[in-house]
């Protein structure tokens, strides 16, 4: 769990810098007390992310071909597949673990680990979930809208559920030599490829958006909303 104490500081912070909430209506009517503080927070994460993760995103597309990619985001997937599994059983979705289970011993083994998606091949087809649907799905509210640095949207019912999904994740607790540098190639791959991902997304949301920040809440809520009652889901949505 050392590994995931940059993020726990990010959160006590960020919840420190939230503290002081405002009184204006149309803030509180659209369930966010914390919006002055958000929208700064937003503002950050959008400097950094024309100083660095686009740039670097833009780059990964143009340097490494699509099929390299998309072997990338295949092993991302199966390597979050015991999440997916977790919340699968806790939701009573018999069908979708067994597919989820199904799927990672498939690509695991004749998909040289993960990197194809052979069970895709085979006609089963994957899905995402977390414990925040997990929540949802189980009558939780989402709770006042938070933006963290780093992190994008995550108000208390995610922040939670992030939490119990790291602790679903049996890499957690497994540890061996250069586990932390695996820890990093991994985080910074799943970032680089989510934001490769995004591309063209973002750039036509900042682009038609009179204000980008309460265009990417809305649709960061209805999106999850989607996610709840089990609809299709947009994965390529910014996380700021």
């Amino acid at each position: 769990m050392k590994n995931r104490s940059p993020l726990i500081a990010a959160l006590l912070g960020t919840l420190v810098l939230t503290a002081c909430t405002t009184t204006d209506p149309q803030s509180l009517a659209a369930n966010d007390p914390f919006e002055p503080g958000n929208r700064e927070i937003f503002a950050f994460s959008i400097a950094l992310d024309k100083a660095v993760a686009k740039p670097a995103a833009t780059f990964y597309r143009a340097a490494v071909p699509q099929p390299a990619r998309q072997g990338v985001r295949n092993a991302l997937t199966s390597l979050n597949s015991p999440v997916v599994l977790a919340n699968d059983v806790l939701q009573g979705e018999g069908d979708k673990a067994v597919n989820t289970f199904g799927r990672f011993m498939i690509n695991s083994t004749i998909g040289l680990g993960g990197l194809l998606d052979v069970a895709a091949d085979m006609g089963i087809p994957g899905h995402d979930n977390d414990f925040g649907i997990t929540l949802g799905k189980g009558g939780v509210a989402e709770g006042s809208y938070i933006v963290l640095p780093f992190v994008g949207p995550k108000p208390p019912r995610d922040i939670l559920g992030t939490g119990v999904d790291i602790a679903f994740d049996p890499l957690t607790y497994m540890t061996w030599n250069n586990s932390t540098l695996y820890t990093m190639i991994r985080g910074g791959l799943t970032v680089l490829d989510k934001r490769e991902g995004a591309l063209d997304t973002v750039e036509s949301i900042e682009r038609t958006s009179i204000d980008f920040y309460a265009t990417s809440r809305s649709l960061y809520r209805q999106n999850r909303n989607a996610q709840i009652r089990g609809e299709a889901a947009n994965e390529d949505l910014p996380n700021f």
